[in-house]
């Protein structure tokens, strides 16, 4: 699933009012004017006018999306206004957040039965006019179902899959846009939090079936793990840059596999996490400090001047022979940005599928009277060229279902015959 990502190690509580968030220095300097706002009521309408001033005025791919963001809140406020309860407040903040149609712009914990963001265990896409499921992730309950890449889907829990994505398109698009059926078919494919899922497929011989995805609890395995491949190849795979713990037990696993004469990092079923956590994993194949991305931030209605975003090296070695990261469409976030820097810092080649596309540093917003908490684009992240990370494309591009980790062995396997 998408997963969190945070360039600011100066974050030390994960959610903050939008006084505190600005005044924290997080992104710009605080503004008196808010600095000045006055108490309100506790009530619906000023919450919702809080996170509507705060995504126009911050959210930093509003220029590129054919959202009407004047519409939104035409179209939102009366429901704030006739919100009965909290869960109702709740659901209209959820879908003010879906029109932006942003896998990294969503509540930080919605509530059961609230549609889930992608992607979760499907990846759909739209082709000659029919949708049709392009990946499957490993281990999941979707693979567990014997879906094929390939398979049409033609309904949803008994729905036709055209209407559950109409239902779920954003409403205040300036016009038809093939980002937002993209997102929202995606959207339609992961179902809704904590309940099982019918799906009806066609195969490509014409055979339908209807199957159902069960909730599949994922295995608790650990952040870091290695081992040695054959041929002495060095193998470690990073499940999450979440925990600050996970920078030491990459450097114990390294450790171990120094002698190595080739290095695979795994981070295809990574969902993110913080650069304070990968940016000292990407210092042990380094020497001096080198630029591994550019950032920028929301001005007015453009963004700001770049800066560069930067890695120190980190003892006590450097491991300086090839080394391979290995990427699928579950990699997310700081797991996208991990791999763009370590090409970026000429310290590896990166093997495997295109990413989830999240394509900035997200910021936090906690709505100061009824405490929802959410989160949202606030920083584009841009490779060292100012390419955007959400076009980027591995060096070793591998076929949906194909073996990846045979790829990055073959890889790594030539690199180590040109030393």
């Amino acid at each position: 699933m998408a997963g969190n990502e945070c360039y600011s190690t100066a974050v030390t509580q994960p959610f903050l009012t939008r006084r505190a968030f600005w005044g924290g220095g997080i992104a710009l300097a605080a503004t008196p004017a808010w600095a000045a706002e006055p108490l309100h009521d506790v009530t619906f309408i000023d919450d919702f006018d809080e996170l509507w001033r705060t995504l126009g005025e911050r959210y930093c791919f509003l220029a590129d999306k054919q959202t009407d963001w004047d519409q939104v809140r035409s179209f939102y406020r009366p429901m704030a206004l006739a919100a009965k309860d909290d869960a109702a407040f709740t659901n209209v903040v959820r879908r003010v957040l879906a029109e932006l149609y942003d896998a990294h712009t969503h509540l930080s914990d919605p509530p059961y039965g609230a549609p889930r963001w992608p992607l979760f265990d499907l990846l759909a896409e739209r082709t000659g006019g029919m949708v049709r499921i392009a990946a499957i992730e490993s281990g999941s309950a979707a693979a567990d179902a014997g879906l094929k890449i390939g398979d049409r889907i033609i309904a949803i829990d008994g729905r036709p899959i055209e209407t559950v994505i109409q239902d779920l398109m954003p409403k205040c698009l300036v016009k038809p846009d093939a980002a937002a059926d993209a997102y929202t078919i995606n959207v339609a494919v992961a179902g809704y939090r904590g309940k099982a899922r019918l799906l009806s497929v066609s195969s490509k011989d014409g055979a339908s079936r209807t199957v159902q995805l069960p909730i599949k609890k994922r295995p608790d395995l650990p952040d870091v793990e290695s081992r040695m491949l054959p041929d002495g190849i060095g193998y470690i795979v990073i499940r999450s840059f979440s925990d600050t713990a996970t920078a030491d037990a990459f450097d114990k696993a390294l450790e171990s596999l120094q002698d190595a004469p080739g290095l695979i990092i795994d981070v295809r079923e990574n969902g993110g996490g913080d650069t304070a956590v990968a940016r000292p994993i990407m210092g042990r194949f380094i020497r001096e400090r080198t630029a591994y991305a550019i950032m920028r931030r929301r001005v007015g209605a453009g963004l700001s001047a770049p800066w560069n975003e930067y890695v120190d090296p980190k003892g006590p070695f450097t491991y300086s022979k090839p080394v391979v990261v290995l990427t699928s469409h579950w990699s997310g976030s700081m797991a996208e940005g991990f791999p763009m820097g370590m090409r970026d810092i000429g310290r590896a080649t990166v093997v495997g599928t295109k990413m989830m596309g999240l394509g900035a540093a997200v910021f936090p917003i906690r709505l100061d009277r009824t405490g929802i908490q959410a989160q949202y684009s606030g920083e584009p992240v841009y490779d060292t060229k100012d390419r955007p990370r959400w076009h980027f494309v591995p060096d070793v591009e591998v076929a949906d279902g194909s073996d990846i980790l045979a790829a990055g062995i073959a890889e790594v396997k030539t690199a180590i015959s040109r030393n």
